[in-house]
């Protein structure tokens, strides 16, 4: 006996709930295994390519322009305030990266890797 239209749309529909659920499930799993390498690895938002307000940048030069107004220049948030003899960078901002944390317990003072 052949499906009918009805039938076939039922069924793309239990489909589609199936792949969602199979996608969510997927990506908790991916997103377990990113927040790890980000904690063994201590990569920040920089090192990703994402940041503080990364989406809003165009709404935020959109609004600059409508306004025109002249904003005063501050320091870039992100400048590296430590530095590591391999070339790690950290801001001095957030959760400390395991590089510095390694760096104390091997008896490093925080002075000894500020950046000059």
């Amino acid at each position: 006996m052949a499906k009918t239209f009805l039938q076939v749309q039922k069924q793309i529909e239990e489909l589609q709930r199936e792949a969602e659920q199979l996608r969510k499930k997927e990506a908790d799993g991916v997103l377990s295994r990113i927040k790890e390498a980000i904690a063994v690895y201590g990569f920040t938002a920089a090192d990703l390519g994402v940041g503080k307000g990364a989406g809003r940048v165009a709404a935020a030069k959109k609004a600059e322009k409508k306004t025109k107004k002249v904003k005063k220049q501050t320091p870039d948030a992100a400048t590296p305030k430590f530095r590591d003899d391999q070339g790690n960078v950290w801001s001095g901002r957030g959760p400390r990266p395991a590089w510095f944390k390694a760096a104390l317990e091997a008896g490093k003072s925080a002075d000894e890797l500020l950046v000059k």
